[in-house]
């Protein structure tokens, strides 16, 4: 179990339209000017957008792994910790915050990528 940075990388590699503004600390992740998730490889964590009720839902269920970030714009950010997830459910959840950032026909025409 666990998920390494790299691996985390290529995940982000496999969406559609995927901009990265790099920083000192961290790299952020946008589709179409929204944006979708954050990764601070210092950390081996990364911040990924979800619904409010998704937010509330992991961090109560798995606090070790999740931790809240922050509430903007009627989401809840999580902060994921990489080498406590297994990678099947971090796609998943990288899936799931692109897709909120997604115009509807992008997402559309391109669903949840399978396989590693």
């Amino acid at each position: 179990m666990g998920v390494s940075s790299g691996e985390f990388l290529r995940m982000v590699d496999r969406l559609a339209e995927v901009e990265r503004a790099k920083a000192r600390d961290y790299t952020s992740f946008s589709v179409c000017g929204k944006r979708f998730g954050y990764h601070w490889p210092r950390t081996s964590t990364v911040g990924l957008k979800q619904t409010l009720s998704e937010q509330i839902a992991l961090v109560a269920e798995r606090p070790d792994v999740f931790e809240v970030q922050f509430t903007a714009g009627g989401f809840g950010w999580v902060v994921v910790h990489l080498p406590k997830i297994d990678a099947d459910e971090l796609l998943e959840l990288l899936y799931e915050a692109w897709r909120l950032s997604a115009p509807e026909p992008l997402a559309d025409e391109h669903p949840l990528p399978v396989g590693g």
